[in-house]
């Protein structure tokens, strides 16, 4: 802040000085030393309203030959964390506390002020650091009383705490500028979609003109002309519905619904409908994701990244090569997939285009196989709606590996028993012993179905004699959902008789407990299920 050395207390009011009285000022100079006051009890109405102000302090300033003296309201220790007595005795007193990037210009601009004759008044804007190392934005207002010759022998100023206010309006400005710049890439979008909109049509009216203008053609030709109208069409319809899709997810009209998912299933299923793309190169799909891996996420737009991203591995794939997909965990919350391909790879300078709507492109696979060059940056803001990251390697001539992160799911293992004291035995155990899943425990089917349909749960441990319905029940209507029996369930059984045992194996239960259940026992079978799995 701009103040040099003590003298005594004048306030500008309603633009007029007003001084203290005799005595005040004569016991300020008597008490300086060093020329500086040490007395911090301003009375005046304006410092006292100030002083009921949280935000600001005053400050007083004035030069009487080599002396200054100089005072600040109480509220100074509010604002900065150091108190008056404390900032007198920096060196440049308010100046010491001023930011290191804000200083010179601080500096400059009240050097200029106090040189300039025709100036009293001055306000400027800048970071301090508090005591407590915060750095804060103030607003400081400075008025200058001058003696004949022009100089100013007496400042008076206010300082108030704008932190609130100016960040709020910093963050306005980076808003404004990202608006600017969406707006920006948008126009650019617009301008080359509506080029790429048109562009097929070319090729599909050209061709669809000569199939009904030439009666003399042979049906090699209709067929190859009848191809090439039906591969523009089919490249039309992908960017038109990239876009749709691209659209609903920045308007938000796409409602992301996550939900537990097998992740080797989802992969599987996208290769299931790229497998006539792969075989016509002679394509091998190697996968490498355990089957007990599940993630958090929104099922028909995850297949869409997946699909995407093995699809252009395929098309850039020259034939004979491999294709490798993996999926591990990529930190405690976070699922890694990689889609590797051993392409044409891609070069410097489209490296910088990819995932950028603005900087749409697209290039031709290795056997001349179009692309929209919307599907990348369809793919980027699914994930990042999904709170993940995607990222990408790739060398010209060697092959591509994108790179993409998914919230994981985690393992939980749901104990459905009816009695209390029982469930929470058992619930005790499993926490002891399984600390890296999470236990969901119920006591009855009804309530364990609603969970197993959000969680798809690793392990199902049930109790044979549970309310509402029974143990063999509640099994059966789970695996009407789960036909392929991938849940391991073990039962809990008060009487394994041979009729029961064989009821749960009908459903795929092999591991059946007679109860009560020795703890070890109980722990070494569920630990054998989950390795299984």
């Amino acid at each position: 802040m701009a103040m040099k050395k003590n003298s005594k207390v004048n306030i500008k009011v309603n633009g007029k000085l007003r001084g203290t009285n005799q005595k005040n000022e004569e016991r300020l100079s008597s008490q300086s030393n060093d020329n500086i006051s040490s007395n911090n009890k301003f009375i005046n109405p304006i410092a006292e309203f100030v002083n009921g102000i949280d935000d600001s302090f005053l400050w007083h300033l004035k030069k009487e030959g080599e002396k200054e003296i100089v005072f600040y309201t109480n509220n100074i220790l509010k604002v900065t964390g150091y108190s008056g007595e404390e900032l007198k005795h920096f060196p440049g007193r308010g100046n010491a506390i001023v930011f290191e990037e804000d200083q010179l210009k601080v500096k400059k601009i009240f050097a200029e002020f106090i040189d300039d004759p025709s100036k009293d008044f001055i306000k400027l804007i800048y970071r301090i650091i508090r005591k407590d190392k915060k750095i804060i934005w103030i607003v400081e207002s400075v008025s200058v009383k001058r003696n004949n010759d022009g100089h100013a022998f007496e400042f008076n100023g206010i300082v108030t705490d704008i932190t609130e206010l100016k960040e709020t309006e910093l963050s306005l400005e980076r808003s404004l500028d990202n608006f600017r710049q969406l707006n920006s890439s948008k126009d650019k979008f617009i301008s080359m979609l509506s080029h790429d909109l048109r562009a097929p049509f070319t090729s599909i009216l050209g061709f669809s003109e000569i199939l009904i203008n030439e009666p003399n053609l042979t049906n090699e030709e209709r067929l190859e002309y009848l191809n090439y109208i039906n591969d523009s069409s089919q490249n039309q319809l992908q960017l038109v519905n990239y876009l749709l899709d691209w659209s609903r997810l920045q308007t938000g009209r796409i409602k992301i619904e996550p939900q537990r998912l097998n992740a080797q299933s989802i992969v599987f299923n996208c290769i299931s409908s790229l497998t006539g793309n792969a075989i016509r190169k002679n394509l091998e799909i190697k996968v490498q994701i355990k089957d007990s891996l599940f993630v958090q996420a929104d099922e028909r737009l995850l297949t869409q990244v997946i699909t995407n991203l093995l699809s252009n591995a395929i098309k850039y794939s020259p034939e004979g090569k491999t294709i490798e997909i993996a999926a591990d965990f990529f930190n405690e919350k976070f699922v890694e997939f990689i889609v590797k391909d051993e392409g044409l790879g891609i070069s410097e300078s489209n490296k910088a285009k990819l995932f950028k709507i603005e900087k749409m492109f697209s290039t031709e696979g290795t056997k001349g196989e179009k692309g929209t060059g919307l599907g990348l940056s369809l793919v980027r803001e699914i994930i990042e709606k999904h709170d993940g990251e995607i990222w990408f390697y790739s060398d010209l001539g060697k092959g591509s590996e994108f790179h993409f992160t998914i919230p994981s799911s985690p393992n939980t293992i749901l104990l459905v028993v009816g009695e209390c004291g029982e469930r929470k035995r058992y619930e005790s155990i499993l926490i002891e012993n399984f600390p890296a899943y999470q236990i969901i425990s119920v006591k009855n089917g009804y309530e364990a179905l609603s969970h197993y349909l959000t969680q798809l749960p690793s392990l199902i441990i049930t109790d044979y004699d549970l309310p509402l319905m029974n143990g063999i029940q509640f099994i059966e209507s789970i695996r009407r959902e789960d036909k392929g029996g991938r849940i391991a369930i073990i039962a809990l059984v008060s009487d394994v008789s041979e009729d029961i045992r064989r009821e749960y194996n009908l459903f795929g239960v092999e591991t059946i407990l007679q109860k009560p259940v020795d703890e070890d026992l109980f722990s070494e079978k569920i630990q054998v299920v989950l390795e299984y799995q």
